[in-house]
């Protein structure tokens, strides 16, 4: 697993898109995009939809799997030789916390077996998550102190079950951590 984060617009997508091509020369297999993304808005909505056409048109085909929570439920659908690239880790949590009445108190760990139910069935599965720690948080806020501690724990988590962990800031990628395998 590869772990890729950074702050808005910071080039991390575009860094993991390439990342996940690279490894496909490398490895062989099929290219797979997990987006997580809800078209909430006409921005959303055009940025998927260039995304979408970006990946349409690039050297290498790319199948795309829209799945905004559960990504479990998909995890059979690849093959251990394919490159799977989920985009974003933190879009992920919001959906899955999103989409309930109440939290539930275990969803980092639903979130950390979905994560492992895709990787065990693929070569490589890269993630791209968000950087969304380094403003203040509310102390007065206890949905935002919540959230903070979840998306900081997974990250944490997830940063230990990789093998490489890159910060990307202005489309330059920083590696934090990388093990040889």
């Amino acid at each position: 697993m590869i772990f890729i984060t950074g702050g808005v617009r910071s080039g991390k997508s575009t860094f993991a898109e390439k990342l996940a091509k690279e490894r496909t020369r490398e490895l062989g297999g099929n290219l797979h995009y997990l987006a997580t993304g809800v078209a909430s808005d006409k921005e959303m909505e055009q940025r998927i939809k260039r995304h979408q056409e970006e990946r349409q048109e690039s050297e290498f085909p790319w199948t795309t799997w829209e799945q905004s929570t559960g990504v479990e439920a998909i995890a059979t659908s690849f093959s251990k030789s394919d490159i799977v690239l989920l985009d974003c880790v933190t879009t992920l949590l919001n959906n899955e916390l999103f989409s309930q009445d109440k939290w539930d108190p275990h969803i980092l760990e639903k979130l950390l077996r979905g994560i492992d139910a895709v990787q065990a069935n693929c070569a490589e599965l890269i993630l791209v998550s968000n950087e969304v720690l380094w403003e203040g948080i509310s102390h007065e806020n206890a949905l935002v102190l919540n959230y903070s501690k979840i998306i900081g724990n997974l990250h944490q988590e997830l940063v230990a079950r990789s093998r490489i962990a890159y910060l990307v800031e202005a489309g330059i990628p920083i590696a934090m951590k990388e093990e040889n395998v």
